[in-house]
């Protein structure tokens, strides 16, 4: 288990649809941290793993046949697409853990793509339910909200 929340500061460009993540400000309940630069590590490679999952990576399968295959098909985040982030690590005790540790590798990014979300319908009005919210997607929900006015 783990406990986490998340807030997120986004761009988009209404006329492609493209979402950029500026900043990304993340906090987690740890347990104890025992080394908090591995922990702080730790979340933000979720938060790398939440924003792909969030915005660009999707596997394509046809007929029991994977179409993207290659990492230039699924278009994961690299370093270069990654956000400013914020890490509060935050330290509670909990007697089940190891040292009073929680676990904290993939929790990191349990909140990433509702936080996202989140941050889209805050900058257009536009609620997304799937993902990944590419930008194809985003700019055809921003075009039916328009038609709707």
């Amino acid at each position: 288990y783990g406990f986490g929340a998340q807030a997120v500061e986004i761009e988009v460009d209404l006329e492609t649809g493209k979402v950029h993540v500026l900043k990304i400000v993340a906090a987690h309940d740890v347990g104890r941290a025992i080394n908090p630069m591995y922990v702080e590590g730790q979340i933000e490679g979720g938060i790398q793993m939440g924003v792909g999952y969030a915005l660009t990576e999707e596997l394509l399968v046809h007929e029991g046949r994977v179409l993207n295959a290659t990492l230039l098909d699924y278009r994961m985040p690299t370093a270069l697409d990654m956000p400013q982030i914020e890490t509060v690590i935050v330290e509670t005790t909990d007697p089940e853990g190891p040292f009073g540790a929680k676990g904290v590798g993939e929790m990191g990014g349990t909140p990433t793509a509702p936080a996202i979300a989140n941050a889209l319908y805050d900058a257009i009005g536009v609620r997304m339910y799937q993902v990944p919210m590419t930008a194809e997607r985003v700019l055809k929900a921003i075009r039916a909200r328009a038609r709707e006015k």
